[in-house]
């Protein structure tokens, strides 16, 4: 899941990014109510970290866009005409950046509603509904050159029992890629690092023709958060 807010309940990430008006939480607000100790430490975090301020300034919805700017810097995957795929779209930094870097044909797809991106489309929808893929193509015109994954699941604290959470939800997003990419497409998921993330690692490779892990700066130095980064798809077979 993403970084930049308190967690709600929902399958896929949280939304991310500063205050409705991007302005700076003022210090003061720090003892305006009680909060809970995690609460307050995301609260600590936030004011101090240079990628939430950047979004802000930027106006991104969330500081991931600046994960999804590196990625894309390095390995150029968002193509001018290409066809996108946004899963666990909420906020919508990510389909900010797509949008920025050419792309028209985007959809985001999330539980929670998302404020307006035009010209992408938004789909208020369960990418695990098995209707969500042909629902995908038929609004893009298309079977989509890349699916990008941002999402992580709300945590219960419990190591264990969150890191399978995890991977299931990486397995998900990795079955529904190798459903509706077409040939040659690309596929761009969060992950951690962890022994379930090399079995998910090994899928990819036996379907597409490269598959990297990247971490990007944003990513904070004391997660475990990576990317995997698939592509020359290959084909269901």
């Amino acid at each position: 899941m993403s970084d930049d807010k308190p967690p709600r309940k929902r399958m896929v990430k949280p939304p991310t990014g500063g205050t409705e008006s991007g302005r700076v939480v003022p210090e003061r607000l720090k003892t305006a109510w009680k909060r809970t100790p995690s609460q307050q430490a995301w609260l600590n975090r936030q004011i101090n970290d240079p990628f939430a301020a950047k979004a802000r300034a930027h106006g991104y919805r969330s500081r991931a866009a600046y994960k999804l700017t590196e990625l894309d810097d390095k390995l150029r995957l968002l193509k001018p005409g290409a066809r996108v795929v946004d899963l666990g779209a909420a906020p919508g930094g990510w389909t900010q950046v797509a949008l920025e870097r050419g792309v028209t044909h985007i959809v985001g797809v999330d539980l929670l509603p998302v404020d307006p991106l035009p010209p992408a489309i938004i789909l208020e929808m369960d990418f695990t509904d098995p209707a969500c893929g042909p629902e995908l193509i038929r609004l893009l015109g298309g079977a989509p050159d890349l699916v990008m994954s941002d999402i992580a699941p709300n945590t219960v604290g419990h190591r264990q029992t969150d890191h399978l959470r995890i991977v299931g939800l990486i397995e998900a997003g990795v079955d529904f890629a190798i459903e509706v990419l077409k040939p040659g497409g690309c596929f761009i998921a969060k992950a951690f690092q962890g022994g379930e993330t090399a079995e998910v690692i090994g899928t990819l490779k036996r379907h597409f023709a490269d598959v990297k892990t990247v971490k990007p700066k944003a990513s904070r130095s004391d997660s475990s958060e990576l990317y995997l980064v698939a592509t020359g798809f290959k084909g269901r077979g």
